[in-house]
């Protein structure tokens, strides 16, 4: 369980409150409710789709057979597992309040962190719904398709990154996972 505040909730908490007074001293008080006014409209905009994305996560979590994402995904999948999680993060549609909570869902159900970072890379990099809506139209379909053949070997080399520095920082959570 994580806690709800944090070192990173206060740091933010206390930027904000600075940037909060420097605003009211430059704008006075309507410039603060103009931000918060405006801020609070694009909370409300955003919240449907993090409860979503929230939601999704913790479904998939539970209907997920371990087993089966264990062996697809897990510690013992070897290349195939880097592979299989790097095509996921590609086709994965969705901003971050889809791809996160997908990536937390993978790793409660037994996927490991190699095959966990190579979704989340992929997605990041390579990504078909960023790439078809945007890059095509922008940069052409040249340019589009040299960039994602290049970053292909990326998500893969990041997830055998992640599962070797795993391994040697958490011995013992990799050699209990490995049981599993």
């Amino acid at each position: 369980m994580r806690k709800p505040i944090g070192w990173s909730t206060i740091i933010i908490a206390a930027l904000v409150a600075v940037s909060a007074g420097l605003v009211w001293r430059r704008d006075g008080t309507d410039g603060v409710l103009e931000i918060l006014t405006h801020d609070l409209s694009l909370f409300g905009g955003i919240l449907p789709r993090v409860l979503a994305g929230c939601l999704l996560g913790a479904f998939i979590s539970e209907i997920l057979p371990h087993e089966k994402v264990s062996r697809s995904l897990g510690p013992k999948s070897g290349l195939m597992g880097l592979l299989v999680g790097t095509a996921f993060g590609a086709i994965l549609p969705g901003g971050p309040f889809t791809a996160y909570p997908v990536a937390s869902a993978l790793l409660a159900v037994g996927a490991d962190f190699g095959a966990t970072i190579a979704m989340v890379v992929s997605w990041t990099l390579i990504g078909y719904g960023r790439a078809v809506a945007w890059e095509i139209p922008i940069m052409g379909t040249d340019f589009t398709l040299w960039r994602i053949l290049i970053s292909l070997p990326l998500p893969v080399l990041a997830g055998a990154l992640g599962r070797f520095v795993y391994v040697r920082i958490y011995p013992q959570t990799a050699a209990k996972d490995d049981e599993n």
